[in-house]
């Protein structure tokens, strides 16, 4: 008999012991790829970080004033004419 509760009691820790290790693979291979979803978005985020200060430097210009009056403000020079594609 005591042979027998020696070999289920060895199983049982057996048993759980992988079924801890399979979990905990499980769970690692989440956060690795929590880890790359996030070094993906802080690759964008630093794309549009550098886009937005490279506008920063410009804001001043006349390029820039110029080109946020025509998509902002829908402004244009008195003798300019502008054609609208209603094709779409």
């Amino acid at each position: 008999m005591k042979k027998i509760y020696k070999k289920i009691i060895i199983l049982l820790i057996a048993g759980y012991t992988i079924f801890t290790l399979v979990n905990q693979q499980k769970t690692l291979n989440q956060y690795a790829n929590q880890s790359e979803e996030l070094n993906q978005k802080i690759a964008e985020e630093k794309e549009t970080k550098q886009v937005l200060e490279e506008q920063k430097e410009n804001v001043d210009s006349l390029e820039f004033i110029e080109q946020m009056a025509r998509e902002k403000l829908d402004m244009y020079y008195p003798n300019e004419r502008v054609y609208i594609d209603q094709g779409m």
